[in-house]
């Protein structure tokens, strides 16, 4: 018989720690894992020594783009078309990897000269929706590579 409450006994300790054990665990989940992180240049050849994007999350960031044509080349007649291209380029990075202009939550707009924010801005404004318009900032440099005018990043969620 004592054997038998002794038993008793240590199954009664041995089950109100797992319950308790258990009760802590409610109140303290683990963290969740960490999200996935992919780089545009992970096991590519020919990338830059910058990912041109990189998704972390359900989130992209887009490196700084430029109004270059598929040539590499500046797109002609100033301010104006070269936005139009860069925010072509943007568009097009971020409809192949599962986001949209509609998705852009932030931007950052370098300029070569503040005093083409107004020209820009005109062209900047016919790709978001008025309602929809991203976060944004705004600065002028002392250069821009391939001497551009203009150099535009952002992040977006991806649908």
């Amino acid at each position: 018989m004592k054997g038998i409450k002794s038993l008793v006994g240590i199954f009664v300790i041995v089950f109100a720690f797992g319950v308790t054990a258990q009760a802590r665990q409610k109140k303290n989940p683990p963290p969740p894992p960490p999200p996935a992180v992919e780089h545009s240049s992970a096991g590519n050849p020919n990338a830059r020594n910058f990912s041109e994007f990189v998704k972390v999350g359900n989130m992209i960031y887009l490196a700084g783009k430029l109004g270059t044509d598929s040539t590499g080349k500046l797109a002609a007649g100033g301010i104006g078309p070269e936005t139009k291209q860069t925010l072509e380029n943007i568009k097009a990075t971020l409809e192949k990897n599962g986001s949209s202009m509609d998705n852009v939550v932030k931007c950052t707009v370098m300029l070569a000269d503040m005093k083409e924010w107004g020209d820009m801005n005109v062209v900047y404004n016919t790709f978001f929706r008025k309602e929809r318009l991203p976060a944004r900032s705004a600065f002028g440099t002392s250069g821009l590579a391939l001497n551009g005018r203009v150099e535009i990043e952002c992040m977006a969620t991806l649908k």
